[in-house]
């Protein structure tokens, strides 16, 4: 069973609205990088910290899943502008599965993922507006 969260879904009007979101920033393309790396260094520490965890597995899967998307989004820096990374980060978030409030362990990867683009969009200083209104288009899983 899959309930919609707002009228769009991700491949529609939805997305054709992110192309049109003005994305104007103060980070530039080295400095986006730089705390791209950043962020990606701490989920790095977190996946090797989880091993000393009594829950590892979970937040191993966590932090394997921040460090991917800060990957992602570096390697997307590295050719474009800093404005097309924030498109692309928007994009991954709208397409995520709406998972908040669904039971501690649950989801881990889609969490995680989730994590790290707020993290993301907190650093580049983006609208909280504009993040809300793409929270509103996503899903919610077909089952947990």
């Amino acid at each position: 069973m899959t309930a919609s969260r707002g009228a769009s879904k991700p491949g529609n009007d939805a997305t054709a609205a992110l192309d049109s979101l003005d994305l104007s920033m103060e980070l530039n393309t080295d400095e986006l990088i730089r705390a791209l790396k950043h962020y990606r260094r701490i989920a790095r520490q977190d996946i090797l910290q989880a091993e000393a965890s009594a829950d590892g597995e979970h937040l191993l899967l966590h932090a394997e899943s921040r460090r991917e998307v800060y990957s992602h989004l570096a390697d997307i820096a590295d050719t474009k502008p800093a404005t097309e990374v924030v498109r692309e980060a928007l994009r991954l978030y709208q397409e995520l599965p709406f998972v908040t409030g669904t039971p501690e362990g649950s989801f881990t990867v889609e969490k995680g993922r989730e994590n790290a683009l707020e993290n993301f969009f907190v650093m580049v200083n983006l609208p909280p507006r504009v993040r809300r209104t793409v929270r509103s288009t996503r899903s919610r899983p077909a089952d947990g």
